[in-house]
């Protein structure tokens, strides 16, 4: 494990291989160690680094009032904490929506970006579903930690991995409430697809076929139409947590972008 302190958070961070810096932010509820097959398998090539987003894993929590501009904030701290220049940046679901609003606040620091099952925040690309599922994460919240089921309708197409379901299981068991809460506040309140239109560097859309939780029609379709430089690829029978249900398709995918643009 490696750390950076920003303004007295101290961000963790896994780091593995050497090679063109790619840098993965996973999504809500989860950290580090659900890139354990992208740390595993893309480290011959890349230097691979997965962070503990504040408030997750191994980094400190969140304060009061932290906001989606903070997280960005943190996120360019550990690549220049790497200090192999710009970097391949991707974001799984919530992650995404980090990627991005680094991308608009420090873009010399990205050399492209992949974007995989995201969103431009709810607002921002699922305007009409915020109220529910806002409402639909408070209940969450609200169940006892011991009758939290980790894998919600639509991570995973078909039946969950065992594997996964016990990474997930001891993921979720460490999720702490307050940082639960300030995801869903900034969630629900982010629209970035005014920036969309903006983005300069190569871009990966990386979306499961099945996803239901980040539909590929609309949310991947609205991404293909508004950034310049995307490609979309789409993993078939995969859910919303396409590294971990189609690992070798996933790897497969961002090493040939990655490489073809390092």
């Amino acid at each position: 494990m490696q750390a950076v302190r920003v303004d007295g958070i101290e961000v963790a961070y896994d780091r593995v291989g050497q090679g063109p810096p790619l840098v993965l932010a996973h999504g809500a509820t989860t950290d580090a160690r659900l890139f354990q097959g992208q740390l595993r398998d893309l480290a011959d090539e890349f230097t691979v680094v997965a962070w503990d987003e504040p408030g997750a894993g191994r980094s400190s929590d969140v304060p009061a009032g932290f906001t989606l501009a903070d997280y960005a904030r943190c996120l360019a701290a550990v690549v220049e904490d790497v200090g192999l220049g710009p970097a391949h940046l991707l974001g799984l679901s919530w992650g995404g929506t980090v990627v991005l609003e680094l991308y608009r606040r420090t873009p010399g620091l990205v050399r492209t970006l992949l974007l995989v099952d995201t969103y431009a925040g709810w607002k921002g690309s699922l305007p009409a579903e915020v109220r529910a599922r806002v409402e639909g994460a408070e209940r969450m919240l609200a169940v006892p930690p011991q009758e939290f089921a980790p894998t919600l309708p639509g991570l995973f197409a078909g039946t969950p991995p065992a594997e996964a379901v016990r990474l997930l299981s001891v993921m979720s068991a460490a999720t702490r409430p307050g940082s639960m809460r300030t995801e869903l506040t900034v969630m629900a309140e982010a629209d970035l697809s005014g920036l969309l239109p903006a983005i300069t560097v190569p871009t990966l859309l990386l979306w499961g076929e099945l996803d239901r939780r980040s539909p590929v029609d609309p949310v991947a379709r609205a991404f293909l139409a508004a950034i310049p430089e995307a490609t979309l690829v789409v993993l078939p029978g995969v859910g919303h947590l396409s590294n971990i249900e189609a690992t070798e398709a996933f790897n497969r995918t961002v090493r040939e972008f990655c490489r073809a643009r390092s």
